[in-house]
């Protein structure tokens, strides 16, 4: 590995992510962090298709962000890597592939709807890998915009402790800029300013003003011990102590910074990046990876594959680089693959445009072109010293579609192209249905499969079919049986196969998928056999009696069994135990699940009859129904398999006026 030609310090290295609900707009803080740090020379649109993040055709088709992009940019000596998430549920897999990379995010919110469904999925994806956020209450200019409100959903929702920095400069179409409760100044953008104008709090704001830098100062000096005696000795909190003890508080996620600002109209975007390189971590400032990997440039070199771009013209592999340096022409390994690659070329990505680098260090996010066969969650390393890191979680997918090539002559050519999509993307899974001999794909959406379907069609220039999508059920235990008994004993000559089995099988509470445990005493079964009878165990949890769906919601525990001196192995009890938990299923009361979703509509007043009777319809459990201005909010529980059609449907009956969105909700018992 070489010395790299790199002048940014791993301290002032900021990898971020912008997370939110779809139409919250962060596609277009985006573009306005990229305008004003000088990345890109004119402001794009998403309503125009003009934008860097959404390049792809079929992002600018729909007007939503599909694919996780990455871009760089520099401001006030730092440099920002930066992820521009997608919004909808049905791609929440490219958030968690994102997430498991960055060290710190920007969560956008819509100062009207304040905390969406999607925003709530995305929080907790962040939740679960600690990273630390920003909140960002975007749209102030717009009609019912209201940051208090806004702040309140944070903390109801999310259970988040939200403490707002900012207070906004009038309201709606009257919104012009922010004060700033640190400083105790006020920035005002002028109608098709680039930037603002630092002026004195307004008037008329400076009593709202005071009241709201002492409100931060008593939530901050509850939180924060130093705070704590500072505030007591002197009665507040001087800015420096503000400013240092919010930085304390994000990094340990003990709360969340609010600012807020309209991204369309280019106001609030340069104190929400004077905040990301005030209160977000450098690299340097997380803890070491797996607890052994320091983000240090002079140690062995580890790095990240979280993105896999599979082209016509060749592979690009996003990395994240946690230790040490790489540089062109080094040899890597796969520590997953165990197959070692050449580095050809390095990439500082601006989303669908590159600028080539000698090398990357610690703390960088970077594409590499060279290796040919490394997938998303892969580890790259030091051939010297080899380390795995933990990957990325894949979601298992809930929606199938049969696909097939028009032409008998493309169905090579299909086989190639759906194994590149799932390279890029592995929350699609492709596989030979053995009944039909049909190829089946499957993801986490009507919407995902839609997207994979069309790249099918405009990259590969395939003519596919499409069979109706059909969703993933799955098997349960209602109620079990005890005391099953079954004996595998097979004599053909030579080393036969005997193990003798008793085990009792019953419902598992909570989310688990299956439990299993001992109680065989005396050592009557050896535990390598016990061990191969859970294996069995699972084996047989592939396949249910009622229609051969995987069976999940299952605890079995081994009572009992026997031995053979001779014909005893692993392999007889493994098989013992595979048709053993066949016979129990068998025996038991099962239950059918099917994947639900829970799905919030917002409507015109005057069409809430019709979208609850669709619902009720549809299977549909209403569990919650809400007036916001002369719209209704519907949140209700549908099985999944019956939200198919249901975008066309919805705007006919609200002659294109509702909307709605979905996040899945696990499985239920199905409903006639």
């Amino acid at each position: 590995m070489r010395t790299p030609d790199i002048t940014a310090g791993i301290t002032t290295v900021r990898n971020l992510g912008i997370l939110a609900h779809v139409d919250a707009g962060k596609t277009t803080v985006t573009e306005r962090v990229l305008y004003l740090t000088g990345a890109v020379h004119k402001r794009g649109e998403v309503h125009d298709g003009t934008t860097v993040t959404d390049f792809d055709p079929q992002e600018r088709d729909r007007g939503i962000t599909i694919f996780a992009a990455a871009v760089s940019c520099d401001w006030a000596g730092h440099r920002i890597n930066l992820i521009d998430t997608p919004g909808h549920v049905d791609f929440s897999d490219e958030v968690e592939r994102s997430l498991r990379v960055l060290d710190g995010a920007v969560a956008v919110f819509d100062a009207v709807a304040g905390v969406e469904p999607q925003s709530e999925t995305v929080w907790r994806q962040a939740d679960r890998h600690g990273v630390p956020r920003l909140a960002f209450v975007n749209k102030l200019d717009r009609a019912g915009a209201d940051l208090d409100a806004a702040v309140e959903s944070i903390r109801d929702r999310l259970g988040a402790v939200p403490l707002p920095v900012q207070l906004p400069v009038g309201r709606e179409d009257g919104f012009t800029g922010v004060v700033d409760l640190l400083r105790m100044r006020a920035y005002v953008w002028a109608d098709g300013a680039d930037t603002y104008a630092d002026q004195a709090v307004p008037d008329h704001l400076l009593d709202e003003a005071r009241r709201r830098r002492r409100r931060l100062e008593e939530a901050v000096a509850e939180l924060h011990a130093g705070a704590f005696e500072e505030f007591l000795a002197r009665e507040e909190l001087a800015e420096e102590t503000l400013r240092g003890v919010l930085r304390d508080l994000t990094l340990a996620g003990e709360a969340v910074v609010v600012l807020c600002g309209s991204a369309y109209r280019n106001r609030g975007i340069e104190p929400l990046l004077d905040a990301v390189v005030a209160y977000l971590p450098a690299p340097s400032d997380m803890p070491p990876v797996r607890g052994e990997v320091p983000a240090d440039p002079e140690a062995p070199f580890t790095a990240l594959a979280f993105k896999v771009n599979a082209t016509a013209t060749g592979r690009m592999t996003y990395v994240r680089v946690y230790a040490g340096t790489i540089g062109k022409g080094d040899t890597v390994l796969d520590a997953v693959g165990g197959r070692t690659e050449r580095i050809a070329r390095i990439l500082r990505v601006q989303a669908d445009r590159a600028t080539e680098v000698e090398a990357a260090r610690a703390g960088d996010i970077v594409a590499v072109v060279g290796p040919k066969a490394v997938r998303a969650g892969a580890t790259l390393c030091d051939p010297a010293a080899p380390l795995v890191l933990e990957p990325p979680t894949t979601a298992d997918p809930v929606v199938s579609v049969a696909v097939e090539a028009r032409r008998s002559t493309d169905a090579g050519r299909l086989s190639t192209a759906l194994a590149r999509l799932s390279e890029e993307d592995p929350s699609l899974v492709v596989r030979s249905d053995p009944e039909t001999g049909q190829t089946v794909l499957s993801g986490l959406g009507e919407l995902h499969l839609e997207v994979a379907v069309e790249k099918l069609r405009r990259d590969r220039g395939l003519e596919v079919t499409v069979g109706r999508p059909q969703v993933a059920y799955r098997e349960t235990v209602a109620k079990g049986v005890t005391g099953l008994l079954y004996r595998h004993v097979k004599q053909d000559g030579g080393a036969g196969q005997f193990a003798h089995v008793v085990i009792d099988v019953e419902p598992l509470q909570g989310d688990e998928e299956f439990a299993f445990t001992s109680t065989v005493t005396g050592g009557r079964v050896p535990q390598e056999y016990v061990r191969a009878v859970e294996a069995g165990c699972r084996d047989a949890l592939l396949e249910g009696p009622l229609g051969g769906h995987p069976v999940t919601g299952v605890r079995v525990t081994l009572t009992d069994g026997a031995t053979h001196p001779k014909d005893s192995s692993e392999m007889a009890f493994r098989t013992a135990g595979r048709f053993a938990l066949r016979e129990a299923l068998r025996a038991s009361a099962m239950t059918l699940l099917e994947p639900v979703a829970e799905v919030t509509v917002t409507v015109p007043a005057k069409s809430v009859g019709a979208v609850l009777g669709d619902l009720a319809a549809r299977r549909g459990r209403v569990n919650d129904q809400t007036a916001r201005g002369g719209t209704a909010v519907v949140a209700a529980t549908v099985p999944l398999a019956e939200l198919f059609g249901y975008a066309s449907r919805l705007r006919g009956r609200t002659q294109g006026r509702g909307t709605f969105t979905t996040r899945p909700a696990g499985y239920e018992p199905a409903r006639g």
